[in-house]
């Protein structure tokens, strides 16, 4: 009896278990959209990246500027960043505002920002830049390699009207203000 009643508590426990870590075809949709979009970044698909952007996002600024800001930062020869890992914070909830379902979700990034190239001062600045953006504890330098590895968090709002093909707008608190002409009011108080 004993023996039955542990191996009843242990399907139970499974059960649960499982039963909690199921992840919905929102989720699972969301994920796949955000990882391809970073994949395009990492493998300098510029252009590819820039479809993966929410199209009202190019009423504030236009592809070409997404496209070149984004050459830039990634394909820069003095600054040669490379991403290395990702890993899922959280994946809201897809609410429905005016025909369209906003998910706001996190992330983060594992780059290697390599500035070889640059001189000393020039790589103290960029260091400093780069901590007043993600935070001391989120930037180091390997001073034998001249690259900073950077632990980006992130925040993205994904839009979809069929819950199948999401678009992605960065939505850090930095962008909020550009964001009014593009995300609703209720997602906006979110971020």
């Amino acid at each position: 009896m004993k023996d039955k009643l542990i191996t009843l508590i242990f399907i139970f426990t499974a059960y649960f278990s499982f039963a909690q870590t199921k992840v919905s075809p929102d989720d699972q949709a969301i994920r796949k959209s955000l990882v391809y979009f970073v994949n395009t970044i990492k493998y300098k698909k510029i252009d590819q990246a820039v479809e993966c952007i929410y199209p009202k996002f190019f009423t504030i600024n236009s592809k070409e500027q997404i496209t070149q800001l984004l050459n830039m930062t990634y394909n820069n020869p003095f600054v040669k960043i490379d991403i290395q890992d990702m890993k899922f914070g959280t994946v809201g909830k897809p609410e429905l505002i005016s025909g369209e379902y906003f998910s706001l979700s996190n992330y983060y990034l594992t780059m290697k920002a390599n500035v070889s190239s640059m001189n000393e001062d020039m790589k103290k600045k960029a260091g400093e830049m780069m901590t007043s953006k993600y935070g001391k504890t989120n930037v180091k330098y390997i001073a034998n390699e001249g690259s900073y590895i950077i632990t980006a968090p992130m925040k993205v709002c994904a839009v979809s009207k069929d819950r199948k093909t999401w678009k992605l707008v960065f939505a850090d608190n930095e962008f909020k203000s550009q964001l009014v002409k593009v995300l609703p009011k209720k997602i906006l108080d979110k971020i």
